[in-house]
């Protein structure tokens, strides 16, 4: 059986969907246990690896809307990273 290009592709692109769609169920779960809303750091890295995938597929396909997007979009995540992070090692000791 030959896999073609444009099925592992797809198949790449159905993989970057359920990474981003799954930063959606770490957040509801996260906050359902804090009884609030909150986004934990998993919720970037896995808008980040989503995005990346995504951007991926978005270039294998040429669709310079879905580029775009998903380009902004991972400025974003990176930067938002960036505060957790950078955030977290700036923090006054209690």
């Amino acid at each position: 059986m030959d896999i073609d290009t444009d099925m592992i592709w797809i198949g790449i692109g159905f993989l970057g969907q359920a990474l981003f769609s799954a930063r959606f169920i770490v957040q509801w779960l996260s906050s359902e246990r804090a009884q609030k809303s909150v986004f934990p750091v998993a919720f970037w890295y896995f808008s980040i690896a989503g995005g990346i995938t995504l951007s991926a597929y978005a270039i294998y396909r040429k669709d310079p809307v879905f580029i775009v997007g998903q380009l902004t979009g991972l400025l974003i995540y990176f930067r938002n990273l960036y505060f957790v992070v950078y955030g977290q090692k700036n923090q006054p000791a209690d």
